[in-house]
Order: structure tokens, then sequence, then C-alpha cells
């Protein structure tokens, strides 16, 4: 089945909002057995996008559309292609019905009424977070529009309740994914590891990267989504020990649910002390279900001033090494650990950028360290190439300070330095 995306929206054209629904949408067909050939930005025009469609419909049997549903004036994608399709607009009680309860006591005028005006024939998506539904509109014989709302915040939901049920209607069987999460290794040394496993037909492999990460999608076909899954199982688990301790987690959201789970397996309690990343790993652990059980203490300590006062760092150590120094990070893992009540300690000390750098130490430079009972560990975060940016330095160290915890917990190879402690460290 060949397919094709066409994202509807002005602001897209101008760059005022990324368009991440093409990619979401990209995964799913994807994972579907679908060749997406093209993907098409159009803005909030009648003719362009009329054109457009057309163009779509000539080449593809499944034409994918997002945004422009709402119901404002310059929403004009159900309206267009129910003209392409030559189907008149009607109304679908259930979507009407939905639309009132959304609404509740609240005044609902008529713009709003006019989004439970569907194509005739089409197999409606509900829309369990906004008010606009999508559907599936027939267009001949034998192609499909899907009219799929443009924020991600109702978008994903669809996808995961609507189109994927559509989707293995028409594939004619049950496609299963299963993601192999990993930190510490980028994509093309992966590959190099499983190359011989990206090869196969079904179950398949492939890499993919995100920022700072590298995971590897298996996806598997079969009649029923248990056959689909033992399908997949062998690959998996061939993945897994082909990329060794770099694999933090099979269908898990992040390092950081990792490292929750590993806590609280365990029954100890997390302890950190930030400065460059600002409480970015704080953040990170507490967004996570059950963190009260495992999370003690964050502590800010940007200042060389509050690392003395709140962790004890010595100005002698300060004076003599720097705020950004193996020595600070040391101190500061022990002491939030020691100070504040907590079975392991976590301090992180860098450069975030853009300036403030030095041949010396530059930008990108960070220290993480990792206290525990038996010792201290230290991580260094050398720049790489390029300067990426503020929000990539943060992110990435308090990736490496969750995959030092994650280690820590599993028994593993800490892939640190060890460390006599902060005193011995001066």
């Amino acid at each position: 089945m060949k397919a094709e995306i066409i994202s509807v929206g002005t602001e897209l054209l101008l760059g005022h909002t990324v368009n991440t629904d093409a990619a979401h949408v990209a995964r799913e067909l994807a994972a579907f057995g679908v060749d997406l050939e093209h993907v098409q930005v159009v803005g909030d025009n009648a003719g362009r996008l009329e054109s457009a469609l057309r163009e779509a419909l000539a080449r593809s049997s499944l034409v994918v559309c997002t945004g422009g549903l709402g119901p404002t004036d310059d929403d004009l994608t159900k309206e267009t292609v129910a003209r392409v399709a030559g189907l008149p607009l009607e109304e679908d009680a259930a979507s009407l019905a939905r639309l009132r309860e959304y609404f509740g006591a609240r005044p609902m005028g008529a713009n709003q009424l006019k989004q439970a005006l569907l194509p005739r024939g089409a197999e409606v998506f509900p829309n369990s977070v906004g008010t606009a539904p999508g559907c599936a509109v027939p267009v001949g014989d034998d192609k499909t529009v899907l009219l799929l709302p443009g924020p991600p915040s109702e978008l994903l939901p669809m996808l995961a309740r609507s189109v994927r049920p559509f989707l293995e209607r028409r594939a004619g069987a049950v496609i299963v994914s299963s993601m192999i999460r990993t930190f510490g290794i980028g994509e093309g040394a992966a590959a190099e590891r499983i190359r011989d496993l990206t090869q196969g037909g079904n179950p398949t492999a492939a890499t993919y990267a995100t920022d700072g990460e590298m995971f590897v999608r298996v996806t598997a076909k079969a009649g029923d989504e248990e056959t689909a899954r033992a399908l997949a199982a062998p690959l998996i688990h061939e993945v897994c020990e082909r990329l060794g301790d770099v694999v933090y987690g099979v269908d898990v959201s992040g390092l950081e649910a990792v490292v929750v789970a590993g806590l609280a397996r365990a029954g100890l309690r997390l302890v950190t002390a930030e400065s460059c990343t600002g409480g970015l790993l704080a953040k990170l652990i507490t967004d996570q279900p059950g963190a009260s059980a495992v999370f003690e203490t964050g502590l800010v300590t940007y200042a060389n001033a509050a690392k003395t006062r709140l962790l004890g760092v010595p100005e002698a150590v300060l004076a003599a090494h720097g705020a950004v120094s193996p020595q600070t990070a040391a101190w500061m893992a022990e002491g939030a650990r020691l100070r504040q009540g907590g079975d392991l300690g976590v301090g992180i000390t860098g450069i975030a950028g853009p300036d403030g750098g030095s041949p010396e130490k530059p930008v990108g430079l960070v220290y993480i360290a990792l206290s525990a009972p038996d010792g201290i560990w230290l991580r260094v975060m050398r720049p790489q190439g390029r300067y990426l940016g503020r929000a990539w330095t943060r992110l990435r160290a308090s990736s490496h300070a969750l995959d030092l915890v994650r280690r820590r917990l599993a028994g593993l190879d800490m892939e640190a330095e060890r460390m006599d402690g902060p005193k011995g460290a001066e």
C-alpha cells in the first residue's frame, strides 16, 4: 500500500509550529508495512489543498491529512476532502453528542457545531481529548483519506485508539513493535553490531536516533498479537545480546523510569545536587509515578557559596580546582548523600554554555559524580564536535547521571573512574 501525508496549516509553512505530526504518522504507517512515499505541507488555503489532494490521490491509495479540522473559518480540510471525494457533509449524531458533552453548560456556537459534520460514509474516529473528530473517508472504490486533528495532544490518542485498528484491518494482520532503548552508543556503532539482523523481512529490526539516545525497533506481523510477539521475541533477545549493557530497557519510556523502578526494587533513596543542569535531573525523576518513594531531596547549588553552605564543598577546593572540576563534583555528590540522608548521591557541575568556556574547560564539559557508601564514581562528559545548545547539554548530562545510577543498581560496569573520596581528591 502506498501512502502520503498532507500536513495542513499556515503556521507550519511559516515555521511557527514544528511539524511533529508527520513524524508521528510516519512511524505508525511504517509499523504496519505501509510505504510512505511523499509528505506535503499546505497552508490554510482550499485551492492549494485541493490541488495537493488530487495529486496525492493520483499516486497513492492512502492519504493522511493532519490539521484543519477545527471550528474556525480557516479550518477547511474536511470540506475540501468532501468536495474532492464527491461526498456531502452530514451530521454525525455520536460526534454531536460528544461535542455537547464536552461543552456541558458552556455556550456552544454554530462554528463548533460544524465539527460534527462529516463526509457521507466516513468511518468516525472519536476525539477523546478535543472537539474535532477524525475519520476515514472513502474516495472511489480503492482509495482512502484519513482526516486527523493537528494538535499532538489530540492526534496521538487518536492514532493509538482508532488509526492503528484501521491499519490492522487494512493490513490483514496484527503488527506489533518493541523498542529496545539504549544509552551510550551511537546509531552507527549499533548498526554495525546488528547489521545482519536488520536484513530480515518478518520480523524486522531498524535503528533510530533521537537527541542523545539510540533505539532499535523490532516489528513482527502475524495473524494475532500473541503469535506476532512470539515471532519478535528471539530477534529482540539477539539484539539485546549484541548491544550488551548499553541496553537499558525494552518498551520503557526512558532512563528515568528505569532508575525509579530500580531504586524502588532495591529499597534505596536518591539525593541530587545540580549546578549546570539547574534541577533538570530532579524533574526527570519526579515526573515518574512512584518517585516519592525513592527520591529524597534535590538541591540546585548554582553559586559557589551555595555549594559550600548546603553541600559542604570546601572553599579551598573551589579556589584550587574551580566549580567545574572532578573534585567539586565528588564533594557535591558526597555532601548531598551524607547531609540529606540518601543512600545514593549525584553531583553535576559543568559549563552548559553558550558562554563561560575556556581552552582548559570548554563549553559542554560536565563532571557527573555518584556517591555510595562504598565509594565515589566520576564520569566526564566532554564536548562532541559542534555545540548543540544549552538545553541539549543539560539533558545529556542528566541522562549520564541517570545511566550512572542505573548501572550501579544493576551491578554493571560503571563506565566511570573510581575515586577515593572527596578528601582524597583534594
